[in-house]
């Protein structure tokens, strides 16, 4: 338990102190070629094989796993023979590539920058680059700040929580298997006659992966508003009653508690509308919805930290 307290520490210092790896040596960005290369074989199997397409996208994701996990799980297994402290030292070194809170927010401030400064154009394009997947070239003000806004909730429970209960429940091995999943899910797991098949895999295991993180970090989400002037109990009702209107089992929770929090409307259009009685976003809910994610961040972490401090201690005595 000491290592691993000592790893989640560390990894949280690097993550608040430095910027990402360089994309040359980053493995999330190395994830992220591999599934690139493997589904586009996956496309060469012909659509009306919807059963081989599955069983291609199936293979990308175990290939991929075995790929990335084993050889961190070969070097876990290896850091057991030094000096625990140094052990957790080196293992938040290796967990801190496969999760981010700075990195999510400082992308979310540029928005922010952006918008605040009136440039709408390249708003747009920082947020097609770093959050989201959608067309954002005809995106008015209001819809850049909901898709910012919607990011940053969701990768609340995508980028930050879910890896790093993944790295306590089952160390380097699990976390860095998330993070590979979710990549997938991110990059293939659409619902579109291309992708159905091929990214089905990958989205269901990121469901099933996210299902027991995703409200934790909704509640997360709640907890932190009144830190920064949000409203706790509308939180919670727009969380609780609006959440199904995603396809997606998780996304409602962290996306339904930001809307609630900051009684404004998120929308992406031809999908959902969360608190339609809201106000429109602007690029000031940008900053806070920044201010309440990071605070719920800090606070999801810190209870996990006590947790494992009690649970050291029990051991001891």
């Amino acid at each position: 338990m000491k290592i691993v307290l000592t790893a989640l520490l560390t990894g949280l210092l690097l993550d608040l102190l430095f910027a990402e790896l360089p994309a040359a040596v980053h493995p999330v960005v190395w994830m992220g070629k591999w599934i690139d290369f493997s589904s586009n074989r996956c496309l060469r199997i012909p659509a009306r094989q919807p059963l081989n397409r599955f069983i291609g996208g199936l293979l990308l994701v175990i290939t991929g796993l075995a790929l990335f996990c084993l050889p961190i799980a070969a070097i876990a297994r290896g850091l057991s023979k030094l000096p625990w402290l140094l052990n957790g030292i080196v293992t938040g070194i290796l967990l801190k590539p496969v999760f981010t809170l700075k990195g999510l927010l400082r992308a979310a401030g540029e928005i922010y920058t952006a918008l605040n400064q009136g440039d709408l154009a390249e708003a747009r394009r920082l947020t097609a680059w770093h959050l989201v997947s959608r067309d954002t070239s005809t995106l008015s003000v209001e819809k850049i700040a909901s898709a910012a806004i919607e990011s940053v909730a969701e990768n609340l429970t995508d980028s930050f929580i879910t890896p790093l209960l993944a790295f306590m429940i089952g160390g380097l091995p699990l976390a860095w298997g998330f993070r590979f999943i979710n990549t997938a899910d991110a990059m293939i797991g659409y619902h579109s006659e291309k992708w159905e098949m091929i990214g089905k895999a990958a989205a269901r295991l990121d469901d099933l992966l996210n299902l027991i993180p995703a409200p934790l970090s909704g509640a997360l989400i709640c907890l932190a508003a009144p830190f920064s002037k949000g409203d706790f109990i509308n939180g919670w009702r727009v969380m609780l009653f609006q959440r199904c209107q995603f396809q997606s089992p998780n996304a409602g929770w962290t996306i339904g508690a930001t809307a609630g929090a900051l009684d404004i409307q998120l929308e992406k259009q031809g999908a959902y509308r969360v608190n339609a009685s809201g106000k429109e976003p602007g690029a000031a809910d940008i900053r806070k919805s920044c201010r309440i994610v990071g605070i719920a961040g800090i606070i999801g972490f810190t209870v996990a930290v006590l947790l494992f401090v009690l649970l050291l201690s029990l051991n001891q005595a």
